[in-house]
């Protein structure tokens, strides 16, 4: 397989991190902040921050409609935390004017296993990956509900049941949890083996 160019939204939030988690995978991890480097790419990557901060900065550097096309078009796409908030059709709990990229066809929740002090990890299980990952979870999101072509790849219980907290639709990847704030890049692996492979043969 050869190298590819898999760009980290770098306008707020952990992108060094993703960078660095692909960069682990053999593959080339680089900042994106320009609306001229999407079509340079083979995958984004949309990474963990403040949702609707991302947003806001996107639309400031002209970045927001060339990605929501991008991913209209088939562009394969990767978000943690924040990150699955955008990818989104419907974001419960949102605030006022905020917007997704879309893309996933799933009803969000945001900050639902709580605040900054509610932070948590645990393992895992993740369809694809074994052994079992773990989860960082810092203000994390939850999936309410999917659509028919979306697979859940993994959730976690909660006093309120079963959660999904890592989907793919597509070339669409998310997770509710910071996979690159571990030394573990299996999932950025999975994202770059059995998606952006496929959509750059």
């Amino acid at each position: 397989m050869s190298a590819y160019r898999i760009g980290v939204l770098s306008l707020q939030g952990d992108f060094r991190e993703h960078i660095r988690s692909v960069e682990a995978t053999g593959h080339s991890g680089f900042g994106v902040n320009r609306a001229q480097e999407i079509s340079t790419l083979d995958a984004l990557i949309l990474p963990g921050g403040e949702s609707t901060t991302i947003a806001k900065l996107a639309q400031s550097f002209g970045l927001f409609k060339p990605i929501k096309e991008a991913i209209a078009g088939g562009l394969a796409v990767y978000g943690s935390c924040a990150g699955m908030i955008l990818l989104a059709r419907e974001i419960e709990g949102a605030g006022v004017g905020q917007e997704s990229f879309g893309g996933i066809d799933m009803k969000v929740r945001r900050n639902a296993f709580g605040r900054q002090v509610d932070s948590f990890e645990t393992d895992i299980d993740f369809a694809g990956i074994e052994p079992a990952v773990r989860g960082v979870f810092i203000r994390a999101p939850w999936v309410e509900s999917v659509g028919a072509g979306v697979t859940v790849l993994a959730s976690v219980s909660t006093d309120s049941g079963m959660h999904p907290v890592a989907v793919r639709q597509g070339n669409l990847l998310a997770t509710s949890f910071h996979p690159e704030l571990t030394q573990d890049s299996r999932v950025h692996r999975y994202f770059i083996e059995e998606i952006v492979a496929k959509t750059r043969r």
